[in-house]
């Protein structure tokens, strides 16, 4: 849990803070400059009050009709509703802590998710948080509220990597606190075991929820682009093995692409759309991946 005392009197903290939602707004506002169509659901109106009209008010809400009895100008004021419950389920465990290219995997998710959370609420739509390793370590039930997005930047914003991770237990748990239908988004780089994963996106998507996967990649660990001696760190069991690049390459490339299609093959098989995207590739290209994916279902 956070440290309401540490957070309030830390200065790096809202340092921190800060600059994470400046960095979502700014992605947010870029993506979505010039967009005609909501990557989201949307959300309903329904007519609420009138008030009198004030200077810089939008002229299409003005009641024309009292204004020809009364010749004075009201608008009207609506209610929003949400008609979707987004759940962002961020990974936090020790893996996602791999940073060859300057930004590390926890850092890209966890910005994404800030974005995610700020676009969701944007469109007046709810957004929750769960933050997940070996188990849930966080949750904050969706809410439309007006300082929902506060809450989940400051959850983020503490968030630490846990050295080990438990798919099956964490996206079980996960599945049993979402319980309102609606959309899971998983920032995860899907470390595990496959069948340990596959039960958890199960249960997700057996309570009816539409799940949509992003898995995070740090390009080197991917591709392995290097000559040489390299010597690799499992940063979950902090064990390290020292080889040669051009030795294991070939079995290493076969071994995670196959994975790779595994993984690809069992979210497509349960409807579940998969984003692979890499630490060096900018946000707003990540969202856009997701818009195209909205828009073709």
């Amino acid at each position: 849990m956070i440290n309401s005392n540490r957070v309030l009197t830390d200065p790096a903290f809202f340092s921190r803070l800060d600059n994470l939602e400046l960095r979502a707004r700014g992605i947010v506002e870029g993506f979505m400059h010039g967009l005609h169509r909501s990557p989201f659901v949307g959300f309903s109106v329904e007519f609420a009050s009138h008030r009198e009209y004030a200077q810089g008010d939008d002229l299409r809400h003005v009641n024309w009709k009292i204004f020809a009895r009364q010749k004075r100008l009201y608008v009207k004021e609506f209610d929003a509703e949400t008609n979707m419950n987004l759940n962002l389920l961020v990974d936090v465990s020790g893996s996602m802590e791999c940073a060859n290219n300057g930004m590390s995997k926890l850092d890209y998710g966890t910005t994404l998710a800030a974005a995610l959370a700020h676009l969701a609420l944007k469109q007046h739509d709810a957004v929750g948080l769960t933050l997940f390793a070996d188990e849930v370590l966080l949750h904050i039930e969706p809410r439309a509220k007006p300082h929902q997005l506060d809450e989940i930047l400051q959850a983020i914003a503490t968030t630490k990597a846990r050295p080990k991770s438990n798919a099956a237990r964490a996206l079980s748990q996960a599945a049993e606190l979402c319980r309102h239908r609606g959309m899971v988004a998983i920032i995860s780089d899907f470390f595990d075991d496959l069948p340990a994963i596959t039960r958890g996106l199960d249960q997700l998507r057996f309570r009816q929820h539409e799940v949509l996967a992003f898995q995070i990649w740090d390009r080197w660990e991917r591709d392995l682009p290097l000559d040489g001696n390299i010597c690799f760190t499992d940063l979950e069991s902090r064990e390290d093995i020292t080889t040669h690049a051009e030795g294991v390459r070939e079995k290493y490339l076969a071994a995670i692409n196959q994975w790779r299609r595994d993984l690809q093959s069992s979210c497509l098989n349960r409807g579940i759309d998969l984003v692979e995207l890499t630490t060096d590739e900018p946000l707003d290209q990540a969202l856009l991946d997701y818009l195209v994916l909205r828009t073709k279902a």
